[in-house]
């Protein structure tokens, strides 16, 4: 198995798969209504809903960097603001979310095995995750959804 099969196969596990850590994000996710995604269970804590914008935002700037793109924070914003927490702009956020993951999973087939050790374009700046080589970035984004997904977890318990 190559190391991309590797990253492609933990990127899997985490979003839709048999992880080992606990349920992967989709499952997580499942049954969670748009006023259980919107609610704040833990005082200045996030929501469900600002976790989902926040990790596709993230997908979707580890997916610009391993295409060349300089570190920045993502073109949505970190934290994206939800708006108005309607069913409809909920299963859109879901839906939002699957794409961003699709969309990665895509540009890591497309990228080259010889690069996945090689730098990003940055130089190393540990604030904004700049500078790391392909293969750090690409488990950090695994690391970081199992993280959130934890955390959404929790707030779903919470709620229930």
């Amino acid at each position: 198995m190559s190391e991309i099969e590797r990253i492609l196969d933990e990127l899997e596990r985490d979003h839709t798969g048999d992880t080992w850590h606990g349920s992967p994000v989709t499952h997580v996710l499942r049954g969670v209504t748009a006023a259980q995604a919107s609610a704040r269970p833990i005082p200045h804590g996030h929501t469900i809903w600002e976790l989902v914008l926040h990790m596709t935002a993230w997908k979707n700037e580890v997916r610009r960097r391993i295409g060349g793109a300089p570190a920045g924070e993502p073109k949505e914003g970190d934290w994206p603001t939800v708006g108005e927490p309607t069913d409809a702009r909920w299963n859109d956020a879901l839906a939002a979310l699957d794409r961003a993951h699709a969309a990665l999973a895509a540009a890591v087939r497309t990228l080259p095995e010889a690069k996945v050790f090689e730098p990003t374009n940055d130089p190393r700046v540990r604030e904004t995750g700049a500078g790391v080589s392909h293969y750090t970035l690409l488990h950090g984004i695994v690391q970081h959804d199992a993280y959130h997904s934890g955390q959404m977890a929790i707030l779903k318990r919470a709620l229930e």
